[in-house]
């Protein structure tokens, strides 16, 4: 019989509920016990090893989104609870099955369970929650630092789509934008720690998709270091994604340029905010917060920046959070008159500015993530773009070193 995640889940929860309403032996507590067991051993004939992650208030399957299980409560309950991810690594024993549920709902009902019968039964089911302190596996084994398994070729391929469908019909695949960050939240939750997957540009003229998909993790990273909701990690995630969207209407040798900019130039460059968030605008989804991003993005908190606001007025959280971000991402990459900052020189910049053209609670917190998390990096190949050649260097502005 094949398979189906949803249906696991679904018995599952059944079993979830049965034992908590059925003392143990009860046939009622047992017939969904085998109900649910039978159910792991369908779908692990299929998915040798079956993996959920909980995201708010979506499911995951590997890297799919059952959509058919959006805002299922239980995912919600198991989040809450500290599992946000559940792997199945080898064929599980009925034994072993029961053991994992009985520790399920003791998380759950914030029952007491005893840690060695724990040990004991539990070798090839890992779960708990995502991120830095995430480790499911009761091992001595040290946590590894960032790896991953996919090259996330597939989202960056979308996000090209997405800026041709922007360029030629005007219209923002709002779909689409959700699904690679969707996806990116999972890249970051693949292992037993977060990872923050950052692509390595190789051609200059692809650079505002490697920038955007680097700025929407780094974004998502810092708003979960910071403790926001799963829901407002992904929508910072989105803003992230589309910040610079107004850059697809810049020209091409504007935007590769190796020599200075013109004055005219300049100008035209620093018109992709304003641009970006009309685009934004006019679409018919809820996107309020990315056009606010996509906006102030450049807006320093000391009044400089771009574009230049009339009346002075402080930006939103959302907006300096993808700043920091944005700046980061900028010049840690080599660009066409420059080569890339190091590690080191860029938080030093962002230490030096911090309060003048950074916001310093979100500053200092993206600089303690990036202390903290530097091991979590994941540098990635941009597998969709050939290796660009060198260009000679250009002086950048001291003000916008990132643009």
């Amino acid at each position: 019989m094949s398979g189906d995640p949803a249906r696991f889940l679904n018995a599952f929860a059944q079993a979830l509920a049965a034992m908590a309403l059925y003392r143990d032996g009860h046939p009622a507590r047992e017939r969904a016990l085998d109900v649910a067991y039978q159910q792991i051993q369908d779908l692990q004939s299929d998915t040798a090893r079956p993996l959920f992650t909980f995201l708010g208030d979506e499911v995951v399957f590997g890297r799919l989104p059952l959509r058919e299980l959006k805002a299922w409560d239980w995912g919600k309950r198991l989040a809450q609870a500290g599992i946000q991810r559940l792997e199945f690594e080898d064929a599980v024993s009925r034994e072993d099955f029961e053991g994992f549920l009985e520790e399920v709902l003791a998380r759950l009902t914030l029952s007491a369970i005893s840690t060695d019968a724990r040990q004991m039964r539990r070798s090839s089911i890992r779960f708990g929650a995502v991120g830095l302190k995430g480790e499911t596996e009761l091992t001595s084994e040290p946590l590894p630092t960032a790896t991953i398994s996919f090259s996330l070729g597939e989202e960056v391929d979308t996000l090209h789509w997405m800026q041709r469908e922007v360029l030629t019909t005007g219209a923002i695949p709002l779909a689409e934008a959700e699904a690679v960050v969707r996806s990116l939240a999972v890249a970051m939750h693949g292992g037993r720690q977060v990872m923050m997957p950052l692509l390595q540009l190789k051609e200059f003229d692809q650079y505002t998709t490697t920038h955007s998909m680097n700025v929407a993790v780094l974004s998502m990273a810092l708003a979960e270091f910071l403790g926001l909701s799963a829901t407002d990690v992904r929508t910072f995630g989105i803003a992230g994604l589309l910040h610079d969207i107004g850059k697809i209407k810049i020209p091409l040798d504007i935007l590769t340029k190796p020599g200075k900019l013109t004055d005219e130039e300049r100008a035209l460059m620093n018109e992709h905010p304003v641009a970006g968030a009309r685009m934004l605008l006019e679409v018919e989804e809820d996107l309020d917060l990315a056009v606010i991003v996509a906006y102030e993005h450049h807006i320093m908190i000391n009044g400089g920046g771009y574009p230049v606001l009339r009346y002075a007025r402080e930006c939103h959280q959302a907006s300096k959070l993808v700043h920091v971000c944005d700046v980061y991402d900028a010049l840690r990459t080599r660009r066409p008159y420059r080569e890339a900052w190091s590690f080191e020189k860029t938080l030093g910049y962002l230490q030096e500015r911090s309060g003048l053209e950074f916001d310093p609670e979100l500053c200092g917190g993206f600089i303690r993530m990036m202390k903290q998390w530097e091991g979590q990096v994941a540098i990635l190949p941009d597998v969709s773009a050939p290796v660009g050649a060198p260009m000679p260097p250009r002086a950048a502005t001291p003000e916008q070193p990132g643009v």
